[in-house]
């Protein structure tokens, strides 16, 4: 789900169904919206010459795109073996029981609630399937679910909701966190630097060639809006639809909902660290 604008020197066109790496290949849903950008990122991940393909985040409850997804998997040779979720948003994670009866597939996430079968993820797992090695990084913030999935061989992660394609993510208060969303971004940051990932494949929006790049702007932009929210309130502006009206003045007026769990979301954290006082 986005909540702004385009990141400079990015990708500005409409995704579109096909390979993004050597292992990974989107399929777009059909759910375009200012939330969800051109729709949802359906990624089927497989390693080259298997038989075997993981599904990450089959998306809405849409019968013709869970067929298609299914179809591009068996028309590269390939039963869906296992689905995963990046987190339980209804445009990444309605469609899992539907895609589940149609693959005969495990559903594994975060959150037990969005699980069909006995596993689950956490922090450090390892995915093994077909020869594919997909790595658990815990990225919460956007919501408190939030995985992204590191694929070495690629040198990319699929990164969810946690950054797009185009434009910035919301903080989904009060299950999303800014301090935990600012150390998930420096948490990716690493992979950039210490694990060399240059491509991230979004849950929305145009893959992105420049991870190091994109993350060092989204810390930047979080940045920049938190220190605008601080002087809001300093100037008189108390509540979370004020800061607001003041602070995302340029944005589409249909976002501003989504700006507003944002700006809770920083509210917090600013009485969090005694930046501004508890009675605001």
């Amino acid at each position: 789900m986005t909540s702004a604008g385009d990141l400079p020197g990015q990708p500005r066109g409409g995704v579109v169904s096909g390979p993004a790496t050597a292992r990974a290949v989107n399929v777009l849903a059909p759910n375009p919206s200012p939330m969800t950008l051109d729709g949802t990122n359906t990624w089927i991940v497989s390693e080259p010459g298997s038989d075997l393909a993981v599904v990450i985040d089959p998306g809405p409850l849409d019968e013709a795109h869970l067929n298609r997804v299914v179809a591009v998997a068996e028309e590269s040779g390939q039963r869906v073996a296992l689905t995963l979720l990046t987190h339980g948003h209804p445009d990444h994670a309605e469609g899992a029981g539907r895609f589940a009866e149609l693959t005969g597939s495990s559903v594994r996430a975060l959150d037990p609630a969005l699980r069909l079968g006995e596993e689950g993820l956490a922090a450090g797992d390892v995915v093994t399937t077909g020869g594919l090695e997909l790595r658990v990084v815990p990225t919460p913030g956007h919501t408190a679910d939030s995985l992204s999935f590191h694929l070495p061989a690629d040198r990319a992660v699929l990164t969810g909701d946690t950054v797009l394609g185009r434009g910035t993510t919301m903080v989904a208060h009060p299950d999303g966190r800014l301090g935990d969303y600012l150390d998930s971004l420096r948490r990716l940051r690493s992979l950039t630097v210490d694990d060399g990932v240059h491509t991230v494949l979004p849950g929305h929006g145009p893959v992105l060639d420049d991870a190091q790049g994109s993350v060092e702007f989204y810390l930047a932009h979080r940045a920049h809006r938190l220190a605008q929210v601080e002087t809001a309130v300093e100037e008189g502006f108390l509540t979370p639809s004020r800061v607001v009206a003041r602070v995302y003045a340029d944005v589409d007026r249909s976002l501003w909902p989504a700006a507003e769990l944002s700006v809770r979301a920083q509210l917090e954290y600013l009485r969090e660290h005694g930046l501004i006082p508890e009675k605001t």
